[in-house]
């Protein structure tokens, strides 16, 4: 299959101007596969040869203006096109095959209750497995589609459907969309529908989660209704289309994906066991993201993929920006949670040899395969983390001003950043250009060190910068109160680079935190004075986003090899006990646990470090006895099951079907335990069985898989390792949930033998399966267990000599990275 290039797509756009669309599919022909016919309306502005991408099962027939065209000639992906100048109609008449790995149409069949369910992601090329198109953003068209399904489903897509009286379902007209938003959602939907705005609002999810959508669906209708209005106080442009529906789906790879009027979401965020407040507050973060990208993405959209960051940071920041507004009197601060969870994201993901701008050069990203690699932390955390600064520097009255005139001038068509940061400059005095010349073509992270010099009660602060990034930054200044606690004396705003050093007066400062408030992006580190208050007092800080950035400082410090693991594992028991932000502690227990206790201490410290983590859980257990914080309670259990070393207690657990004092255990949490009962031994086949048959939800089927996956035998191993490497069977959720429970630290000699056989295993995978199983692979399959010298070598030389998808590589190389930090930890 050959990939579109940059060059091709801008000669394909200079010849054609795409006007219409017709998709027909039929979706009662089995299992299997489905039948697709699009009928595409064009004029080509001059004679000229093209093509239109398809990535058939069987390609039937093809016509261009009646004409019957060989269907012999289909070279991979591409039907080739010899065109005269004029109007052209081309029908093509396809079987397709459903996928099982999220990409095209992907179809499940629910084990609950056996109804099967069939839905679209044609994000980047994947539009090509469902029907044939001119596959590439800046060739819009206006689609209408039909949909023939079985009796008893429901048909939703990005218009209004209604079925006719043959059976088959008709969506209404759509406004011009890029061919990567067309989206078809069929099954027997249980549906919640409502009217907001005058326009039908509806959310969907599978039949067997219908219990839990309905327990839920107050809270998402009342995100979706406030976010709408919201967005509609900021933005000139009244939402452009004519429903707004969320389909909750199953096996979804992404977050969710903000097809034009059906959003769809992966339907583990219809929460069928109990979850956290934070976790709630990231669905409707979500929810807004995807909400954000009406405007962002859908009305505007991209001209090429270098310019992802710009749907991407955009809705990243609205969505944290817009629920911090609108619904404030339901979730705390928004910003505690992206500085502890998505910056961190971004810090790490600019760290890597894999890093690059904001926005990438145009010719850094020749074709759609390079395209796919940049949606990362970079184009998420770090671009929304620079808008944020831009919109403190510009004010927001004027950020929204530019934003408004760029959807005026670009509505239902494409732009580009030059567009954008023209549009921001109509709106303000600022030098707008300079600043994204410095923020967003530029790659790394700056590191911003405070410098205190003086005596007595005259001090001067100076700011250190490794870098070269213009900063606007709050410098909080803390003494120490009589009874040992952390007080704000003062917080000047500084620039960096400083003209002039800060003058201070009054006592030496106990603390002193460079971008208090976390408005830029830097990394942060502190004087000696104040790395000593912030690893004793850290808790004693008032302000939780001022203590959620120095957890991200000692993050980071530990990651450069700056702060020892356990040192850092001291600062949490001496200090999360006391932390009242339920995004802290599971920020700081999910890196404690996941990195540290797995990655970042030798084989030897493992077990003190597990034994930490359970002292930190269990005084948090303690605190939560009177049940008045459930989510800190929950987030602690599930970390003390995680840490396990011995399985008495959580197998009590499991037998009693409660955690002493509470939670009753949901299906979650007794597959959690089932997990690690299974990677200590203490659990066997018979067990695992028992509990499928008591939860033979799809959820149960991934539980048990990985369960399967943990067991300490051999023949375990080699089960796991066949079914996610030679036989294809797996979906990309039943790969993944294996692949999770393959490689565990505690079976270190049991697994050895395999780390050398990942490297040409997952290679092939990659060939034979696609992108998005080779991301799988290289996120959840690789051997990040082994933390030694020759592992890293071994990597190595496979991403030197093996050809391998860019896809896998771009994973392999941020895998091998991370296992060059956990060796220096470990130094």
């Amino acid at each position: 299959m050959s990939v579109l290039t940059r060059d091709e797509a801008q000669t394909r756009a200079q010849l054609l101007d795409v006007h219409h669309y017709s998709v027909d599919l039929d979706l009662t022909t089995g299992d299997e596969t489905f039948e697709s016919t699009s009928t595409i309306r064009f004029t080509a502005r001059a004679a000229g040869d093209t093509f239109v991408e398809l990535k058939p099962e069987t390609l039937h027939t093809a016509a261009l203006d009646g004409t019957p065209l060989d269907v012999t000639t289909l070279d991979g992906n591409r039907l080739p096109l010899t065109l005269a100048e004029g109007e052209h109609t081309l029908s093509i008449a396809t079987t397709m095959r459903y996928s099982h790995t999220g990409e095209g149409m992907h179809r499940f069949t629910d084990p609950t209750d056996g109804e099967s369910y069939a839905f679209t992601q044609l994000f980047m090329e994947d539009v090509q497995r469902v029907f044939a198109a001119f596959d590439q953003p800046d060739l819009k068209a206006v689609f209408e589609v039909s949909v023939n399904a079985p009796a008893g489903w429901t048909v939703l897509s990005n218009a209004r459907t209604e079925q006719g009286s043959d059976g088959r379902w008709q969506a209404a007209p759509t406004p011009p969309l890029s061919t990567y938003f067309v989206c078809v959602a069929a099954g027997p939907w249980h549906s919640v529908r409502t009217e907001h705005a005058g326009l039908p609002f509806g959310i969907h999810c599978r039949r067997s989660l219908a219990p839990y959508l309905d327990a839920d669906a107050d809270e998402i209708l009342d995100v979706t209704r406030a976010c709408f209005d919201r967005f509609h106080e900021k933005f000139d442009e009244p939402y452009p289309f004519d429903s707004y529906d969320t389909a909750f789906v199953p096996e979804f790879n992404a977050g969710a994906m903000e097809n034009p009027g059906l959003v769809t979401f992966r339907d583990e965020y219809v929460f069928r066991s109990a979850v956290t407040d934070t976790e709630r507050m990231t669905r409707a973060v979500i929810i807004a993201h995807e909400m954000a990208h009406m405007w962002f993405g859908d009305l505007v959209t991209l001209r090429w993929w270098d310019d992802i960051w710009l749907n991407e940071s955009f809705a990243e920041y609205m969505g944290y920006q817009t629920v911090n507004e609108a619904c404030s009197d339901r979730f705390s601060d928004t910003w505690i949670d992206f500085g502890i969870a998505r910056k961190a994201w971004g810090y790490e993901a600019d760290q890597r040899p894999s890093t690059h701008p904001v926005a990438p050069d145009p010719d850094a990203v020749p074709d759609t395969a390079s395209a796919l690699l940049n949606f990362d932390g970079i184009s998420y955390a770090k671009g929304a983390s620079a808008l944020r600064q831009l919109v403190a520097w510009m004010g927001e009255k004027d950020f929204l001003a530019g934003i408004n005139i760029h959807f005026k001038r670009h509505k239902f068509g494409n732009a580009t950043l030059a567009d954008f940061i023209d549009n921001l400059a109509a709106a303000t005095e600022r030098d707008v250009h300079a600043w994204a010349e410095q923020w967003l073509r530029t790659t790394g992270v700056d590191t911003l060190t405070p410098r205190l010099d003086g005596e007595g009660r005259a001090w001067r602060l100076t700011i250190d910068r490794d870098g070269s990034r213009p900063h606007r930054l709050a410098v909080g200044i803390y003494d120490r109160d009589a009874a040992g606690g952390l007080v704000l004396r003062d917080r000047p705003q500084v620039d960096v680079p400083q003209a002039a050093p800060l003058e201070l007066t009054g006592p030496r400062p106990a603390l002193v935190v460079l971008n208090d408030g976390d408005l830029t992006y830097a990394k942060m580190r502190f004087d000696d004075v104040s790395l000593e208050t912030a690893l004793r007092s850290l808790s004693r800080i008032p302000d939780a986003l001022t203590r959620a950035l120095v957890w991200n400082a000692l993050r980071d410090m530990v990651r450069d090899g700056e702060l020892a693991p356990a040192e850092y594992l001291a600062v949490a028991a001496a200090h999360l006990a006391d932390e009242t932000e339920l995004a802290i502690v599971q920020g700081v227990l999910a890196f404690a646990r996941t990195q540290i206790a797995d990655r970042y201490v030798s084989a030897a410290d493992r077990p003190a470090a597990l034994a930490t983590l359970t002292a930190i859980t269990r005084d948090l257990l303690r605190r939560t006895e009177d049940g008045d914080a459930p989510g800190l309670r929950l987030a602690a259990v599930r970390t003390l099951v995680d840490s396990a070393t011995t399985p008495d207690k959580i197998a009590s657990w499991l037998d009693e079907g409660t955690v002493h004092g509470g939670p009753e255990l949901d299906p979650e949490l007794r597959w959690r335990i089932l997990a690690r009962l299974a990677v200590l031994g203490a659990t066997d086949e018979t067990a695992i069985a028992a509990e499928l048959e008591r939860d033979p939800s799809a959820t149960g089927q991934e539980g048990a898989a990985r369960c399967r996956a943990a067991l300490p035998t051999a023949e375990a191993k080699a089960a796991a390792w066949t079914a996610m490497f030679k036989t294809d069977d797996l979906s990309n959720y039943l790969f993944t949930a294996t692949a999770l429970g393959f490689w565990q630290p505690e079976q270190a000699d049991l697994v050895r033998e395999y780390t050398p056989r990942f490297y040409p295993a997952a290679l092939a995978l990659a060939d034979r399966r696609g992108p998005a199983m080779a991301e799988a692979a290289g996120r959840h399959a690789f051997p990040a267990y082994a933390i030694d010298a020759e592992s890293l070598a071994l990597g190595e030389r496979h991403l030197a000599e093996d050809p391998m998808t860019p896809a896998l590589r771009r994973k392999l190389v941020d895998q091998l990275d991370d296992l060059h930090r956990a060796l220096k930890a470990r130094a």
